[in-house]
């Protein structure tokens, strides 16, 4: 990265999380980054059927000061759809994902930047499995599922990470653009990692970061058949359309 890091864009998809919305914004806005870097604020409600839009714009009017913008989608598209619709106006350095559930804690974002601050990498990938971090959940399937994912993901892009599916990216922002996402829901992990793994020059690497999961019942949206797509998007990435 040649030019000077300043900004860090938050990219948050939002799918009908009107009890926690407000409160991982408020959660954001309170981050105090390190070196003095400033944080612009993109949320993407994904076609929300409950009040999550109306707790957005509450937000946004209680909190003038803060650089947060709204996209809204007339539907349900998914987490890599709701990315997509946020990277034209990506305005920082930097970019990072955030889920709207607080199952991530944005205080770590610290931990995200060091490596790229330090100039020892282009991405970092937030671990719910390595760190010293508060850890809850995920659940023991999913935990192994993971893991097991992962196994073969490093198999195909010879990368060492022990989560690759984990919200928790943070990308050189032109590196991010210079890709074609095409998964509109849970594969854009497998896929981001597939595509930037084969791309020459980016160096990849992961901390350890604290995680606090939900079950099904407070609200977690990932399901069988997003596991399916996954294993499908590692295969395919990797093997068939690495751009």
């Amino acid at each position: 990265m040649n030019n000077p890091i300043t900004l860090l864009s938050v990219i948050i998809p939002c799918y009908n999380e009107e009890k926690y919305v407000e409160k991982v914004l408020r959660r954001i806005t309170e981050v105090q980054l390190t070196h003095q870097l400033k944080k612009q604020v993109l949320i993407v409600n994904d076609g929300s059927t409950d009040a999550t839009e109306e707790n957005i714009n509450k937000f946004i009017n209680e909190n003038p000061e803060a650089s947060i913008q709204l996209i809204n989608h007339s539907e349900n598209k998914g987490k890599g759809s709701s990315i997509k619709s946020a990277l034209p106006f990506v305005l920082g350095q930097l970019v990072v994902i955030q889920d709207a559930d607080l199952e991530y804690n944005p205080e770590d974002y610290n931990l995200l930047l060091g490596p790229i601050m330090g100039h020892k990498a282009d991405v970092v990938v937030g671990s719910r499995f390595r760190g010293d971090g508060v850890h809850k959940g995920p659940f023991i399937l999913h935990a192994l599922v993971n893991k097991t994912y992962t196994f073969i993901s490093n198999l195909l892009t010879r990368q060492k990470l022990s989560d690759i599916h984990s919200c928790y990216k943070m990308f050189d922002a032109q590196i991010l653009k210079s890709i074609r996402i095409k998964e509109n829901r849970f594969g854009f992990d497998p896929e981001v990692i597939a595509k930037l793994s084969h791309k020459k020059n980016v160096r990849i690497t992961e901390v350890g970061i604290s995680y606090h999961g939900r079950n099904f019942a407070e609200g977690k949206k990932i399901n069988f058949m997003d596991g399916f797509r996954a294993f499908y998007c590692i295969i395919w990435y990797n093997l068939f359309s690495k751009k």
